[in-house]
């Protein structure tokens, strides 16, 4: 009698790899914490370094540039170690459409929640003056719309991990670069009304260090949550829709999937090949009239003969 199938939720099925999700996790928080060591780094020295002639739009910039070429360096090294996630959300996204199971998931939140707050200890631990890399929104924007525009950089972030990293083709081992200046990108729009997280852990990490000093901390857990399933779901749809058939060949790097040549190319090749099918180089139309007039007063000649 043949033994039932397991359930995937059952014991033995979850924690069939709990050796290597462990391993895998604690490599998560090391990256995790030498992602936002480097990027939170930056935030503390561009908040440091700001001084009277410092323009917003410089400061944006700096920060964003900070963020964005973290999150490309780091990812790229842990690309294939752990994935290079570094956030709970991307982490969520993954668990949703199927890539990542639940037990990782679990242990990966948890790293990259408590990588957040080591690289936050050791910001302050290294650099003088009070933590200056919090997110908070300006006194223009409320809380709704907040929690909207996190939720939308949080959809873009979400979208260029599961289109460039988790779907495989030609340009995957590049996906880190990709993902660095889609957070680069959402930063320049963002970074101003809301510090930009679109990463709970992000929020997390400083506000744990500095005490919960911000009563609108749940906007980043709310907004960036969002995100995961809009994101999610998009990508569901993309994948219900079958969208490699929408544009076909698209990826492809064999020349033969190249557009065809124009209609003017094609029409003079052929133009060439009946003129040169009798003795192979085309003859100009004058000495073809002459050859004929030649030929049939040969014949006349001969007749006459």
């Amino acid at each position: 009698m043949p033994s039932p199938t397991k359930s995937s939720w059952s014991s033995a099925v979850l924690f069939e790899n709990i050796r290597q999700d462990c391993l895998a996790a604690a490599l998560e928080f090391v990256g995790t914490t030498f992602f936002l060591l480097l990027g939170l780094g930056g935030i503390q020295a561009a908040a440091g370094e700001a001084g009277a002639n410092a323009s917003d739009l410089e400061h944006v910039l700096y920060i964003s540039t900070c963020m964005g070429l973290s999150l490309l360096v780091s990812a790229w090294l842990f690309f294939r170690v752990t994935g290079g996630l570094f956030n709970p959300n991307i982490s969520l996204a993954l668990l949703l459409v199927g890539v990542m199971k639940p037990v990782r998931f679990v242990l990966f939140c948890i790293a990259q929640l408590v990588g957040a707050i080591a690289a936050s200890a050791l910001l302050i631990a290294l650099t003088p003056g009070p933590l200056a890399v919090g997110t908070f929104l300006q006194k223009e924007i409320n809380s709704a719309q907040a929690v909207f525009i996190e939720m939308f950089i949080t959809t873009a972030l979400v979208l260029s991990v599961l289109m460039l990293a988790a779907e495989k083709h030609s340009v995957t081992p590049f996906a880190p670069v990709g993902i660095g200046l889609t957070l680069f990108a959402c930063h320049l729009w963002a970074v101003f009304y809301t510090g930009a997280a679109m990463n709970t852990a992000r929020a997390f990490g400083p506000a744990v260090v500095t005490g919960f000093g911000y009563r609108q901390h749940w906007v980043y857990w709310v907004g960036p949550f969002l995100g995961s399933l809009l994101g999610s779901a998009f990508y569901a749809l993309l994948k219900y829709m079958n969208y490699l058939e929408l544009n076909p060949a698209q990826a492809s790097t064999k020349p033969e999937d190249s557009p065809a040549p124009p209609v003017s190319s094609t029409t003079d090749v052929q133009e060439k090949d009946t003129n040169g099918a009798a003795g192979g180089a085309p003859v100009p139309d004058g000495s073809r009239k002459l050859g004929s007039h030649a030929n049939a007063n040969g014949v006349a000649d001969r007749r006459s003969v």
